[in-house]
């Protein structure tokens, strides 16, 4: 079995000590290739040069997460157009709302949602998205932009039914976590995970955040890797009682199209 973990933070600090060998580890189990995630100017080019380093293994995404709108200065969007024009790079984001934490206002958060969408137009460039508890204005700035923008991912849907009817009717892609392991907050996604179209669907691990509950043997360190993804695969395959191998195929070839691998 083989796969794609579209959403994978490897440039987090906690990878810092053994990073090689968890993009090692995640080849062994099957994940042959992984899209590194920018949520930063400084960390999108960390993730570019980083996917560099492993050609035709790693690939990068170039964006400002809501959760440093706030922190946006002169020139970052220059600097993301760039980054955006980059071999290595195959979506813009990650980019939209986070109104659970807020750990930037409303308003900036907005202001660099909007500003990212126009780059990825600009670009014509995928979205990698991210939205909680943010609905609502999510999808009223999203629509403006959606007609000039190839494709776009709910990258990590963690949301009720009607966000992802809502998301959905927009045409979007679906990202799926181990946040569907977790039978305290995650459970419904069992019965959501049918609704969505499989030449829709991708698997992701958002690691090192997410560790899969349900694991049988958990890492001291609680850190998540991409070679879990195969445990998140097969939960999926499970809700959606399908076989693990068709799942498989199927997000991978959806991935190879939606990011443009070749």
């Amino acid at each position: 079995m083989q796969l794609i973990d579209i959403g994978a933070n490897l440039t987090h600090k906690s990878f810092h000590p053994d990073r090689n060998q968890v993009i090692d580890r995640a080849r062994e189990a099957g994940v042959v290739r992984m899209i590194v995630t920018g949520s930063s100017v400084a960390c999108s080019r960390q993730a570019e040069a980083l996917a560099a380093d492993y050609p035709g293994v790693l690939y990068s995404t170039a964006g400002i997460h809501p959760h440093h709108a706030a922190e946006t200065q002169t020139g970052d969007r220059e600097a993301l157009a760039g980054l955006l024009q980059k071999e290595n790079v195959v979506a813009a984001g990650e980019c939209g709302l986070d109104y659970f934490r807020n750990f930037s206002p409303k308003e900036d958060q907005r202001r660099v949602f909007t500003m990212q969408l126009e780059l990825a137009a600009e670009h014509r460039m995928p979205v990698f998205l991210h939205q909680r508890d943010a609905h609502d204005d999510f999808v009223a700035i999203l629509k403006e932009y959606l007609p000039e923008i190839p494709k776009a991912v709910a990258h990590c849907f963690t949301g009720n039914g009607d966000e992802l009817d809502g998301c959905l009717e927009l045409g979007l892609y679906v990202g799926i976590t181990g946040w569907i392991c977790d039978e305290r907050r995650g459970g419904h996604l069992k019965d959501l995970v049918a609704n969505i179209p499989l030449n829709r669907l991708m698997v992701e691990t958002d690691s090192p955040y997410l560790l899969p509950r349900d694991l049988d043997s958990k890492p001291g360190n609680r850190r998540n890797e991409p070679m879990y993804l195969p445990h998140i695969v097969q939960s999926i395959a499970e809700a959606r009682e399908i076989e693990v191998l068709e799942l498989a195929a199927t997000t991978v070839r959806t991935s190879e199209q939606f990011f443009g691998l070749p």
